[in-house]
Order: structure tokens, then sequence, then C-alpha cells
């Protein structure tokens, strides 16, 4: 009886076994560390660009880490340092543009935590060629900046009687944000190379609370908000954390 149950007991645990090694080769890499290289682009008063100031691009170089928690979600610790630019004397259209001449720059270091959604509910897949895998994400995050606006060029004769001049007054007096609060919004696209490494492109928009990136609102628009995005590629990197048991050895 005690024999029986032995070899009840023993083909369970093989059983078992069985299941979660096949199981496990698809909850594979639940810790992927990224890095993205691209660029910033500016988006604002300073630009008639509708998709921001292609004119001025700054960079951008972003690191993550990302914590796979199902097939479809995981979330993502980002860390992202570049550089804003805006120049409208750049723009020949409209004309006033190169009478008034703002221009501004600032480095950027943000934070952000952002929730992911790989579309296609490939997180935990193993196969090497899986095809394209896209993905959105959001989230909260928090910019650090050190904003320089220049007006040196200002044609204040070509504004006379407009009230311009007194409303660049406005802004030169208004102080300029240091950290700004900010919704980053993206999607991106990944492809496996191999088990452990994958190619990426993303592009991330920032959703802001403030007209002063770009270090003007009373005198450009103050009706509406700046904003920033990024667009870039990169490398994934994952890691294996296969849940491995001693399962017994059977001898012949």
């Amino acid at each position: 009886m005690h024999i029986k149950t032995g070899r009840r007991a023993l083909l369970a645990i093989l059983l078992f076994c069985f299941t979660v090694k096949s199981n496990g080769q698809r909850r594979m890499n639940s810790i992927e560390v990224g890095i993205n290289l691209g660029t910033f682009i500016y988006q604002g008063d300073l630009t008639p660009e509708r998709f921001g100031s292609s004119k001025t691009p700054g960079y951008q170089l972003s690191f993550f880490i990302n914590k796979i928690i199902s097939k479809s979600f995981s979330v993502r610790a980002n860390f992202s340092i570049g550089k804003l630019r805006g120049d409208e004397s750049l723009y020949k259209s409209p004309a006033y543009r190169q009478q008034r001449n703002f221009a501004f720059k600032t480095p950027v270091t943000e934070f952000a935590g952002l929730f992911v959604w790989d579309i296609l509910n490939k997180n935990f897949s193993s196969e090497i060629h899986s095809g394209l895998r896209p993905y959105i994400m959001a989230g909260p995050g928090i910019s650090f900046v050190h904003i320089k606006r220049d007006w040196s060029r200002f044609n204040s004769e070509y504004f006379a009687g407009t009230g311009l001049p007194a409303r660049l007054t406005l802004d030169e007096q208004h102080s300029l944000p240091k950290i700004l609060p900010v919704i980053p919004v993206g999607a991106g696209i990944r492809y496996s190379v191999s088990e452990k490494l994958s190619i990426n492109a993303e592009t991330i928009y920032r959703i802001t609370f403030s007209d002063y990136i770009d270090g003007f609102s009373q005198a450009a628009n103050p009706s509406r908000n700046d904003h920033y995005q990024s667009y870039s590629v990169g490398l994934i990197f994952s890691f294996d954390k296969k849940n491995r048991l001693n399962c017994p050895v059977l001898k012949n």
C-alpha cells in the first residue's frame, strides 16, 4: 500500500515538474534593462511647426528598468537626460518671428514611472523570432530644468505701439520653473534579436503644465502650454528569472 502511494506521489511530482518546466520556458525575462539614444524636440510658442521645432533638436539619452508583471503589462522606471532648444529667428514666416527673435535653451533631467502595455501579449514569449511587438506607455514624471531665455535680438521699434514690449517686461519679471511635473505618453516597437537582446524604437510626448519652458508666455502665446517630445532607438537586455525546482532524477 505504501509502495503504491509512493509511486503515485512520485508520478505527481514528475508531472508537476514537467508542467512547470514547460510553462517556465515562456515565463522568462521578467526583468529588462534598456538604453535609448535620440533627440528632444521642443513644442511651444517659438516655433510654427505643428509637431515641434525640427530646426532646433536637442540630444536625449535615457535608461530604464522594466519589470514584467503579466503577459500584457509591465512597469518601467525611466531616467532621461538631454537638452531642449528653441530659436524663432530660424523661421522666415510669419515675418514677425525674425523681428521678435526669442530664443531659449535648457538642460533636462527627467524621472518617470511608466505603465507599459504589450499590445500582442508577448511579454513572456521565449521565441527569438516573435516578430515586431508594439507597445504603448504612460505615467507620471518630473523634470528638472535650468531655463536660459534670450531676447537680446528683440526689435522693440518694430513692435512699438503693439503692447508687446510691456508684455515682455512681465515675462522678464516672472520667475522661471526649475521643476516641471510631466505626464509622458508614448508608443514604441521592439524586435527580438535573441532571447536576451531586443532592439526598439519609441517616441514619448510630455504633457506639461507650464507655459514657461521656453521662458516666454505673455509676450508669446499665454493661452497654450509648452510641451516636448522625444524620438529614440535603443537596446533592451533581458535577464532570465526561471523558477527552478530540484526534481528527482530517475535511475534505471
